[in-house]
């Protein structure tokens, strides 16, 4: 790869945590909000006994809580990855890494990933695009060999296959094309341990069903609720579109620019994903991730059939501050969890399965759906 095309993914990566951070990017509807669990006045229950504990793809997390995917590529994803897998350590939660096909071109950012090896992560998942496992034009498909580099980069005890075709739509250079990307989900799966993770627009149950006769060990629902990656790739080309030198390259962004604002707002809702894969009769863990923003968000997500809930935004701006802030902003959404537990009278995560809720506004409307 041409060292421009190299300058071009790391500034893409640095660009995606700017706007993350400095921008509105979710969006613009809390459909965690619809999700009303049914309050217990007597919950003969002492909070000093409750048991957050989960066991995930056989990994004991003390907290169903996985600090999903956000970066690494870049000159300031070390410090954030870091910073991310020592808090995860403390803290007893899983972690994933952000998409790592940079490093095959890119030895120079290797240890932005490497670097969460130094710390005894109870849950490390790796990541890689379903765009990558097949042939994009001139861009040939990542081999078995690559992705069990990629795997041992991190000492991932899986990966996630992430299929983000909405904001590689919204990208003037996105990969695209996606025939063929179920049967390399299908055959990588036969050869590691693979989830299946949307980035933002949710899996419906007719997509389950498809990944599920696969050898996949799990789903990230990866619903809407959270970041729109259509909003990030708007932010994006409103800045390449400044660009004087270039009026071909500006020609593109006004397009994506058009394409991220229309679809800003795609998807399907975080809960009702988590609530159509339930129904299921499923056997496979369900993370929930998708606007997942408080310890009462994934105490919502666990009534409703998940096994645990992502959060990547609720830790960037920790994550940039320190491992304490992580480490505080986790015991928080434990605290949160808990105090949802009582509530509620789940003395675990099994009860806490089993509580009753109520589904109102837009979820409500989605849940009868054909």
């Amino acid at each position: 790869m041409a060292m421009d095309d190299v300058d071009i993914l790391r500034k893409r990566k640095k660009e995606h945590i700017d706007i993350c951070s400095q921008e509105e990017v979710s969006h613009r509807y809390r459909y965690w909000n619809d999700i009303h669990l049914v309050h217990e006045a007597l919950p003969e229950l002492d909070m000093a006994d409750i048991d957050t504990s989960a066991t995930l793809f056989g990994k004991k997390l003390q907290s169903p809580i996985i600090i999903a995917a956000m970066t690494g590529g870049f000159e300031g994803g070390k410090l954030i990855n870091r910073n991310l897998a020592e808090a995860a350590a403390r803290t007893g939660v899983g972690m994933g890494v952000g998409s790592q096909r940079s490093v095959l071109s890119d030895s120079g950012m290797l240890e932005s990933y490497s670097i969460v090896k130094e710390f005894k992560v109870p849950l490390m998942i790796g990541n890689i695009g379903a765009p990558q496992l097949i042939k994009q034009g001139k861009k040939p498909a990542l081999t078995l060999t690559q992705l069990m580099e990629l795997r041992s980069l991190i000492g991932a005890d899986l990966m996630a296959v992430h299929l983000n075709f909405l904001q590689e739509a919204a990208q003037w250079e996105g990969d695209t094309q996606s025939k063929g990307a179920l049967a390399a989900i299908e055959a990588l799966s036969k050869k590691m341990k693979l989830i299946a993770k949307e980035t933002g627009a949710g899996i419906s149950r007719e997509t389950a069903r498809k990944l599920l006769r696969t050898g996949i060990a799990g789903i990230d629902v990866g619903g809407a609720g959270g970041t729109s990656f259509a909003a990030v790739e708007v932010h994006r080309a409103r800045k390449m579109a400044q660009d004087p030198i270039n009026p071909e390259a500006a020609e593109r962004a006004a397009a994506s620019e058009r394409l991220g604002t229309t679809f800003r707002d795609w998807g399907i809702p975080a809960p009702v994903s988590v609530i159509e894969l339930r129904e299921m009769h499923r056997t496979f863990p369900i993370i929930a991730t998708g606007g997942i923003c408080s310890g009462l968000d994934i105490a919502r997500a666990i009534a409703l059939g998940a096994n645990a809930a992502g959060l990547a935004t609720q830790f960037l701006e920790p994550a940039m501050s320190g491992v304490d802030a992580v480490v505080r902003e986790i015991e928080m959404l434990k605290k949160e969890l808990c105090a949802a537990m009582l509530l509620t009278g789940s003395k675990d995560l099994e009860a806490l399965g089993r509580a009753r809720y109520i589904i109102s506004g837009e979820c409500a409307h989605w849940i009868n759906r054909p």
